[in-house]
């Protein structure tokens, strides 16, 4: 095959690219050489000729954001970050792919390297998470016109990504949404670990996103020319596009190229010398030709006279201090909020917790413009949609509120993109159960630190007839196990208030907010201090000598109070705790924690939940109840007393304890 001069001195900027990666996963005798291999030259042309950035501020609002969703071939985003003049990765951090303290993993990390827009390590998210980030972008851009946002948003997928329940749901979300400032680049290498994707698949992939409203192109990934005319045909579309590139994974190992042995492990030195060879690639190990590093320098300068052309639009337009402040993203509830607060005050309601958190969203939402809500197509059940947030559609970008549809999964990654990409503050609702749907997105959520808030209602057994299948009953103490989430159940209207104030004031992790289907009564009356921020507190102390302290969250806490009133009356203090959060009680200092739950007394945990875990704060001599069994279809008042969860059946119990 002959090649024009140009093209072939590309070629040797993507062999930077290719070289880099060979070395850096020999070196770790560890990673993903192939499709950096096999995605050199598309990712090449992006840098050069599409992608905006500007690598001295890596975090310049109206940049492209680019999402290397395939993070198993993360030495591309690193090959590219590094050659194209970002601070970081240095070579040295390149050398040290893949080893403790090196910003170069295994799989992108977005709080690892500022470069990296997202963490992807599970295909498929980095897509979907995409999808939010293009989301964001046309909503600001619906508020702040063209001057300050217009920017786009790319992935690099492999055929894993594609495979991915969670891609059928990106996918038609942004196909429904018309995003067509998302490009997604497809690395059609046809290789899986296994070998061919003929082993496993047969669909027409281009045709199921044809069939969701995208617009589909293919190339030849290897040939510039056609991969530009590709990329310009998906720019002047309207829709969402996927470009098939179409390319060979490993390319430039003579031996090995187009097979699964260049997927997950070194070429090992002999295929890397004959690489180096086939491609015409000289330098040392780690070693960027002078020529070839200017080369790609260049790329950068573009974005920086770009980003200088912004900054001058920003300093002079009318919107800057607005823009800046939702950049910022420090959100202070408003009057609105603090006269829903002194409302619930002068009238208590008995309501669920669930109409509790709208009524707090319908205050939140007319003051803070930031807040974007949505629902799994549960909007009526979960609550999450007020007067002040219109649908956002594809045909008036500026509202507020997303229908989803039955898209958990995707739900959850497009508000990661959403919270990453900035300006916009996410929440969304589904039942708790379906936590299950989207726990690998709630999971990044933690991980990279973002606020996203879940509105998970129906959160036990007294949803009632909905049986077993829509009962959660591990699913509180499973999110409870993950890092950095914070899991809030509130037991009256005041609570849920004083949880989403929380929620927003979060600014390094996400929050779930697990609330009821059914009434419940007020159970706090001053609104002074926000208690739940202790994450558990005294919510009445024993008016006898204490022996006793129950534990409650949500809709046990009024069980506990009825428990206390027996056990008083018998002549045995107790107090009752609203455990709102076992996260945030867990921050508190060691004075606080032995306050709350005395050594000197019976702890006695109530949840009508599992009991595991709870052991933490009873102590093995403690009381436990709950539900340790899957649930049943029947009456709410029914349920309550099958599964023991009554003053008349926990009281006895725990006056035969403290009677030994």
């Amino acid at each position: 095959m002959t090649h024009p001069e140009g093209q072939l001195a590309e070629r040797q900027l993507a062999n930077a690219i290719r070289a880099l990666a060979m070395d850096a996963v020999q070196a770790a005798n560890s990673g993903h050489p192939g499709m950096p291999m096999g995605m050199a030259d598309v990712a090449t042309v992006l840098y050069s000729d599409y992608l905006k950035f500007d690598p001295t501020d890596p975090k310049w609002a109206d940049r492209d954001r680019f999402v290397l969703s395939a993070g198993h071939g993360s030495m591309l985003a690193y090959a590219t970050l590094h050659l194209a003049g970002y601070a970081r990765p240095t070579l040295g951090d390149i050398r040290n792919f893949r080893q403790l303290n090196s910003p170069c993993a295994g799989h992108p990390e977005n709080f690892e390297l500022e470069g990296v827009e997202t963490t992807t390590g599970p295909l498929g998210q980095g897509l979907a998470t995409a999808v939010g980030m293009a989301i964001a972008e046309r909503h600001l851009n619906a508020l702040y016109g063209d001057d300050l946002v217009d920017h786009r948003t790319w992935v690099i997928a492999g055929d894993g990504c594609l495979m991915e329940g969670i891609n059928h749901e990106a996918i038609g979300l942004a196909g429904h949404l018309g995003l067509g400032r998302l490009t997604v680049l497809w690395d059609d290498n046809r290789i899986t670990i296994d070998g061919s994707t003929d082993l496993s698949t047969s669909e027409d992939i281009a045709a199921r996103y044809a069939a969701t409203g995208w617009h589909v192109e293919s190339c030849d990934g290897h040939d510039p020319a056609d991969i530009r005319r590709a990329i310009d045909a998906a720019l002047a579309d309207p829709r969402p596009s996927l470009v098939a590139c179409r390319t060979i994974i490993g390319f430039g190992a003579p031996n090995k190229q187009g097979t699964s042995a260049t997927h997950g492990a070194p070429l090992g030195a002999d295929e890397i010398a004959a690489a180096r060879k086939e491609l015409g690639w000289t330098a040392e190990p780690f070693v960027i030709p002078d020529d070839i590093a200017a080369a790609w320098a260049a790329f950068g300068e573009k974005g920086k006279k770009l980003h200088a052309q912004w900054n001058e639009r920003l300093a002079s337009s009318e919107k800057k201090s607005d823009f800046e402040t939702r950049l910022r993203g420090k959100i202070v509830p408003g009057d609105a909020f603090k006269a829903y607060l002194d409302g619930l005050v002068a009238e208590p309601p008995t309501v669920a917790t669930r109409k509790a958190s709208e009524n707090t969203l319908s205050a939140l939402t007319a003051d803070i413009a930031s807040l974007i809500g949505g629902s799994a197509d549960l909007t009526g059940s979960n609550n999450t949609k007020t007067s002040f947030t219109k649908p956002l559609t594809k045909n008036d970008y500026s509202g507020r509120y997303i229908y989803y549809g039955i898209r958990e999964f995707g739900m959850a990654a497009a508000m990661n993109g959403m919270a990453l990409h900035g300006g916009v503050t996410p929440y969304g609702g589904t039942f708790l159960v379906f936590a299950d749907y989207c726990r690998a997105a709630i999971r990044l959520s933690a991980l990279q630190k973002q606020r996203v808030i879940y509105v998970m209602t129906h959160d036990s057994i007294g949803l009632g007839e909905d049986g077993p299948t829509h009962q959660p009953v591990e699913h509180l103490q499973s999110l409870r196990a993950m890092p950095n989430l914070l899991v809030m159940r509130p037991a009256d209207a005041v609570e849920t208030a004083e949880c989403w104030a929380l929620a927003l004031a979060q600014t390094d992790r996400p929050s779930l907010l697990a609330l009821t289907r059914q009434n419940l009564p007020p159970l706090r009356h001053d609104v002074t201090e926000n208690l739940c921020a202790k994450g558990g507190y005294r919510l009445r102390g024993a008016s006898a000598a204490r022996k006793v302290v129950l534990v409650a969250t949500g809709s046990e806490v009024s069980l506990a109070l009825e428990i206390a009133d027996r056990l008083e009356a018998e002549g045995h203090g107790a107090d009752v705790v609203s455990m709102v959060s076992t996260e945030l009680f867990d921050e508190q200092d060691a004075a606080y924690q032995a306050d709350i739950l005395p050594a000197d007394a019976l702890i006695v945990s109530i949840e009508a939940g599992t009991t595991f875990g709870w052991e933490r704060y009873t102590g093995r001599d403690g009381l436990r109840f709950g539900i340790d069994s899957f649930g049943a279809s029947a009456p709410i008042e029914d349920l309550f007393r099958h599964f023991g969860l009554t003053a008349d059946a926990i009281t006895p119990q725990i006056l035969a304890r403290l009677s030994h």
